[in-house]
């Protein structure tokens, strides 16, 4: 039979659970608000800074390698923020939900950025012929895959996860799912790299082949900071699909 001391021992107990997860939850909304105040500062970036994207200062006008990468880039970007939101959401493991915020926000801004640079080109958010095509452009071909040169149009991205991969981040116990998310952005930052490589190289503005350049720098520290996080819980990378 409990006693009085043991009654309230447990409603003090459950009182404490409670305000953790409610400052927990606070803590997380702020997180979050600060991450899609991300993507606005990025756009106004993309729209403010004019000159470098509209054929001021003998810039020349962006090619379709430049409209590429921002059409395709802000799509893959739009995945790992997925993801990494996912992981912000679920994870107990601070280093993990470190990495996810710092993944989210700078990604969200680079989205931002790009999408304001397709708004003053007067060009779709996104392209409506498959993904890559761009990276075949007269003058460039890029390998992928073991060699592959692209030729045509893709239906997905390298690096991408499936619905199903999606799921499981969601719905997997938390220690496990920290695990698959480590895995799911390596893989994503790898698959993205021949794009910004590409980019750096071809793009036609000064601006798209800083921001490609800047990416590729930022995602091959953060994919080794992942294989170590990724080996450190006992996981393996994914092979590149």
């Amino acid at each position: 039979m409990q006693t009085e001391a043991d009654i309230d021992h447990d409603t003090e107990s459950a009182t404490e659970t409670g305000f953790k997860a409610q400052v927990r939850k606070q803590g997380v909304a702020l997180l979050i608000l600060g991450a899609l105040g991300a993507i606005l500062l990025g756009f106004a970036i993309g729209t403010l800074v004019r000159l470098p994207l509209d054929g001021g200062s003998g810039e020349p006008d962006p090619t379709a390698v430049d409209v590429g990468f921002a059409q395709d880039m802000s799509a893959h970007h739009a995945q790992a923020v997925e993801m990494a939101g996912i992981a912000l959401l679920r994870s107990t493991d601070n280093d993990v939900r470190r990495l996810a915020y710092d993944i989210m926000t700078t990604q969200q801004n680079q989205v931002g950025r790009m999408q304001g640079w397709l708004q003053l080109w007067d060009k779709p958010a996104q392209g409506a012929e498959g993904f890559m095509g761009w990276m075949s452009e007269p003058g460039g071909g890029h390998g992928h895959g073991g060699g592959h040169q692209m030729s045509e149009p893709m239906a997905s991205m390298p690096g991408m996860a499936t619905q199903e991969e999606l799921a499981a981040l969601r719905q997997a116990p938390v220690p496990e799912a920290d695990v698959i998310f480590l895995r799911l952005m390596l893989r994503h930052h790898q698959g993205g790299m021949p794009m910004m490589e590409y980019a750096a190289q071809h793009a036609a503005t000064t601006a798209v082949r800083t921001l490609a350049a800047s990416m590729a720098e930022t995602q091959q520290a953060e994919s080794r900071l992942l294989t170590t996080m990724l080996t450190a819980r006992g996981g393996t990378p994914l092979p590149l699909n």
